[in-house]
């Protein structure tokens, strides 16, 4: 039974601790039910060396639902493969003497990819436990990969450098096995070296086209790319510029003709790429600080974390959360971040990843208290203790994300 709160002028479910705004749609309300029904049903088990969850991605093949394979990028370099139903640790996949940075499951088999600081962007098979990549993705001298992505058919790998005299790259790969070929390395197919001048922190493949992708570089320009299009200059479909330095994008709207970025001074852009030839402005949004801005219902926001596209609700969602682990949900519109609910209780410090499987509205979170937590709507939540948070080696946390309180010198496009 609703509750009219005279202070939030909101109505409110006791019973399910939600708040239903007066301007609340129906599919608002649905989405917000379910994130706010939300009970953790697993914790991973403890390791031997507790490290930072930067990055989760999970097993995207049919048969793989009732035994999904989940892959997380860790703070010491390496990738762990979890059981999702148990998060049992199932083997482990290491970059040295290189570091890896990001982890994606091809959108047809087992396969997880990751880029390496050793030049290379490595691909295992998840479902068996190797020390040497079945492939093996060879860049140019003094290449060090610090993100990267595959398209949506696996024929392309593309991988965004860190700024190496005046070079910052981005390295192109035929992924594609060839029965004539068997060898497990390759040379890249080419490069983009022209588009930007520092550190290309994010590679992000458009969900449904193979052929476009979106760069993000700590020189705040977010660039988008035909690739099927012969020079890198005719390739190049627009420039946004988020003024800051880029630690997130995504593809949201529909048919993805919008991006969005995140920036590591908790900025927020949200570009719509329809209007590109037309007279109407391509900017949807733009927020340099996200955490001056924001209404929250209760709490505070200390950082983003991400985006999240729900294509059935055509709807765009944005992660965030605060020092202690409590996460919350944000709904974006043209006119702003609105804070939708939050999920407390389960984190014990600062989360540092997610990934939210829209089939079964299951949620996995990653933190920096060195814990993988398993969510599920409407489960009976097990009592579980929070851990306290995980101290990490010096030289391991100056090469993970650092949230800043103070926001970064606004760079200005040339």
């Amino acid at each position: 039974m609703l509750r009219w709160c005279p202070a939030c002028h909101s109505w409110k479910d006791p019973q399910l601790k939600i708040v239903i705004p007066l301007n609340a749609t129906p599919a608002m309300e649905k989405i917000e039910e379910q994130f706010a029904n939300l009970n953790i049903v697993r914790r991973s088990s403890g390791t031997k060396e507790p490290t930072y969850l930067l990055g989760i991605d999970t097993s995207k093949t049919a048969q793989a639902e009732k035994g999904s394979l989940v892959a997380v990028l860790c703070s010491n370099g390496s990738i762990r493969i979890y059981d999702k139903e148990r998060l049992n640790i199932l083997r482990e996949f290491s970059g040295y003497p290189g570091l890896l940075n990001g982890v994606k499951f091809a959108n047809s088999c087992d396969s997880v990819y990751s880029s390496c600081t050793d030049g290379t962007v490595k691909c295992w098979d998840a479902r068996v436990a190797s020390e040497k990549p079945v492939q093996l993705f060879k860049g140019y001298p003094s290449n060090i990969f610090i993100s990267f992505d595959i398209n949506c058919n696996n024929h392309v790998i593309c991988a965004g450098t860190e700024k190496v005299d005046d070079d910052a790259l981005l390295v192109f790969w035929d992924a594609r096995i060839n029965s004539q070929d068997l060898s497990s390395t390759k040379d890249p197919l080419g490069a983009y070296s022209e588009t930007h001048s520092d550190d290309i922190t994010q590679v992000c493949f458009h969900p449904s086209n193979p052929n476009m992708v979106v760069s993000g570089s700590t020189d705040g320009l977010v660039n988008v790319f035909d690739i099927s299009v012969d020079n890198e200059e005719d390739a190049l479909v627009t420039t946004c510029n988020s003024v800051s330095s880029v630690s997130y994008i995504g593809w949201s709207g529909k048919d993805y003709k919008q991006i969005y970025c995140m920036t590591h001074d908790e900025g927020f852009c949200w570009w719509d790429l329809n209007h590109l030839d037309t007279d109407e402005p391509i900017t949807r949004l733009n927020i340099q600080d996200v955490r001056e801005v924001i209404h929250m219902k209760e709490g505070t926001l200390d950082y983003l974390i991400g985006g999240l596209y729900h294509k059935k609700m055509d709807k765009l969602f944005v992660v965030g959360g605060t020092n202690t682990g409590i996460i919350h949900l944000m709904s974006c519109t043209t006119s702003g971040l609105t804070h939708v609910t939050s999920l407390p209780g389960g984190h014990a410090a600062t989360v540092r990843s997610f990934c939210w499987n829209l089939q079964d509205d299951s949620l996995l979170t990653g933190g920096e208290d060195a814990q993988l937590l398993l969510w599920k709507p409407g489960a009976i939540e097990k009592t579980f203790t929070k851990k306290d948070s995980m101290k990490v080696a010096s030289s391991v946390y100056q090469r993970v994300r650092v949230h800043s309180n103070d926001s970064y010198k606004r760079r200005k496009k040339q």
